[in-house]
């Protein structure tokens, strides 16, 4: 009685915590084999080197331990998952041609709203498929490729099979393997040389059934001297029993190329979400990585440049927040690989209602790699005694000449701050509220106007209550 009641609670909170009837096209068997794989790879009519790579990665996945660190992922039930879900026979080019109820979903979302006021292009993915897409002419006019990842691959088989896997392979971890074997929908971009992208592309990952596994895969190019931001947002509704989300990004980054990727994640409660991302980064090339981390039972995720050529420079912004019955393991990687290359990684996090928050980074230098310099920032703000936070920061510098940074501070919301603003009138919840904006103003000014101000909006609705 009282887990229903904490469900309906959850539900009446989470405000994108809705679900809409499954009406779908095809829908797989729960639990995972080599039949479920081929399935998938046959409904999509994909190459015969595409098939092979994923049943190779899914032995990799049977073969692969579960990590030993991080969070706890002993609930993690693989035989209770559905795999692969097609809610649409074809990808929609308009909003009229979506089925009504995705229609519904994806217009409560505010999907149709951020569109039409300043974004280059849209994809939204619905449950395993990217069910709706468009591009600004003017950037197809110049070469730009933004597809779901399966019209990627069907449309560019040869680029596809060039970078796919070359950043992270399969053998990466058990949820790397995983993905590789049942990826669907993601971004496929490519940018050509020079070209820059002004405006932002989005995509939109929305998991509306019970059980769902959702795997998708996401491939980016940015040809030299080229520049693109991306921006991702993702939720589900609510439910009693548990969801995955294991995605892998890819990107490349070739010299003098500029790629920025921001994610604003609000999952429900019930959903794991265990993702690698990573990117290569060429010559004067500039990664950012800008992550927003709430909501999920469990997050996983830790964002890497690999700086591979002398000029190469990456930042991660990494915010997490951790409420009630959530771990968010979250933090970031820097592997310095040439000489002359740069990074910066700024982590901070908010644990409160007796939430729990980690930061797991790596600074790592190779031999070789002379000139290099990196900044790592460690913040936490925990509200409550309930609440955790933990670092776990790992630097391996093989060079000595280099210049490494490395601070870290843990602290909660002062009486005194509190009390300076309430002398001046505002209620001691607000109050609370205002010091929590402050301490994520680095990582909240560096997006864009709409998305800042939802995040702030997140940001509210995770501090009602948790302050006086």
């Amino acid at each position: 009685m009282n887990k229903e009641r904490d469900l309906k609670n959850l539900k009446s909170s989470y405000k994108l915590g809705f679900s809409v009837p499954e009406d779908y096209v095809f829908k797989s068997k729960k639990g995972l084999d080599e039949k479920v794989v081929e399935e998938i790879s046959a409904i999509k009519s994909e190459p015969l080197w595409m098939r092979d790579l994923r049943l190779k990665s899914y032995q990799t996945f049977r073969q692969k331990q579960m990590p030993g660190w991080g969070g706890d992922l002993s609930q993690i039930n693989f035989n209770e998952i559905y795999y692969y879900l097609k809610p649409t026979k074809t990808e929609a080019k308009s909003w009229e041609d979506l089925p009504k109820g995705i229609r519904e979903t994806y217009n409560k979302i505010g999907v149709p709203a951020a569109e039409k006021k300043y974004l280059a292009g849209v994809k939204g993915q619905y449950e395993s498929e990217v069910i709706y897409g468009s591009l600004l002419k003017s950037l197809e006019e110049k070469g730009v490729v933004f597809l779901g990842m399966d019209e990627g691959l069907k449309r560019y088989p040869d680029l596809v099979k060039e970078y796919f896997g070359t950043v992270i392979p399969p053998a990466d971890n058990k949820f790397a393997a995983l993905n590789s074997s049942v990826w669907s929908g993601g971004s496929f971009i490519y940018v050509p040389k020079n070209v820059k992208i002004s405006l932002p592309l989005q995509a939109y990952f929305r998991i509306n059934a019970a059980n769902m596994g959702q795997f998708e895969r996401t491939l980016i190019i940015a040809d030299e001297g080229s520049f693109v931001s991306y921006i991702e947002g993702c939720s589900a509704p609510v439910y009693s029993t548990d969801s995955l989300h294991s995605a892998v990004v890819e990107i490349i980054v070739k010299r003098g190329a500029r790629v920025r990727y921001t994610t604003i994640q609000n999952w429900s409660t019930n959903v794991y979400n265990l993702v690698t991302k990573r990117a290569k980064v060429f010559g004067d090339g500039v990664m950012e990585w800008v992550d927003y981390n709430g909501g999920s039972r469990l997050t996983m995720k830790y964002p890497s440049v690999y700086l591979v050529e002398p000029g190469a420079h990456g930042e991660i912004l990494s915010l997490a927040f951790a409420g009630s019955g959530q771990h968010q393991d979250t933090g970031g990687k820097a592997i310095h690989a040439a000489p002359n290359t740069t990074s910066q990684i700024i982590s901070k996090s908010v644990s409160l209602n007796g939430g729990r928050t980690s930061y797991r980074g790596l600074l790592q230098i190779y031999p070789g790699a002379k000139g290099s310099k990196s900044k790592v920032v460690c913040d936490a703000l925990i509200l409550d005694p309930q609440s955790r936070s933990d670092t776990y920061p790992t630097m391996r510098i093989d060079e000595s000449q280099v210049q490494v940074e490395h601070e870290a501070t843990v602290s909660k919301i002062g009486e005194d701050q509190l009390f300076y603003l309430m002398s001046r009138g505002i209620p001691e919840a607000q109050a609370g509220s205002l010091i929590v904006s402050g301490f994520v103003e680095p990582i909240v000014k560096q997006l864009p106007l709409e998305y800042a101000v939802e995040l702030n909006r997140l940001i509210e609705l995770q501090m009602e209550g948790s302050v006086g």
